[in-house]
């Protein structure tokens, strides 16, 4: 059973139900590694995972993670910024996770940027296949994160319900600005407008 209070529990059940052996994901935010292992699990031998980070101490704890899980052959890590996805990755995907803010246990003063954030999922948008989907976990309780939020709803708000299925979660009960989730799922079988 998933716990609705770890918002990064319900992004990996979402990823289950999206991603197939031999599927083309994106962790644009590998952080301390552990999305990345459980994307490179679900796509398994044939697929493939590529993982951004800006820091180099983010990348070589997900890469020690990676290689004790025996999973490295399956990720390009990536130490650019995530508005650059597009830059390295030359393929449809099937899924793109994001974890903004900072660096769990790292320097808080490092954290994702909002002009970055929003350059990047409007590149994500484009890479996605149809069925595809992307989450984007917030954190609206410091100030960078809340500036995310605020530039990120306006631009899912306004996409096309012909093309994209856009949820924004958030727990209503839980004090100090939680973590809030945004679902994007790209339609299927789009109808011509």
């Amino acid at each position: 059973m998933i716990s609705l209070k770890k918002m990064t529990e319900l992004v990996h059940h979402k990823a289950g139900l999206i991603i197939r052996e031999g599927d083309s994901v994106i962790d644009a935010t590998a952080g301390n590694g552990f999305d990345t292992v459980f994307l490179a699990e679900k796509v398994g031998f044939t697929g493939h995972v590529y993982a951004f980070d800006i820091q180099e101490e983010a990348l070589a704890k997900t890469a020690e993670i990676l290689r004790e899980k025996e999973l490295q052959g399956r990720v390009t890590l990536i130490k650019a910024d995530h508005k650059t996805l597009a830059d390295h990755v030359r393929v449809p995907v099937s899924f793109i996770m994001y974890n903004l803010g900072y660096l769990p246990g790292g320097n808080r003063q490092i954290t994702t940027k909002v002009h970055s954030t929003a350059d990047s999922v409007k590149q994500a948008l484009n890479m996605l296949k149809p069925g595809g989907m992307i989450t984007i976990v917030l954190y609206p309780g410091h100030p960078e994160g809340r500036l995310e939020k605020e530039t990120l709803l306006p631009i899912c708000k306004n996409l096309s319900p012909s093309v994209h299925t856009v949820l924004h979660v958030r727990a209503l009960n839980q004090a100090n600005d939680p973590p809030e989730l945004l679902v994007i799922q790209k339609i299927l079988f789009c109808r011509n407008t």
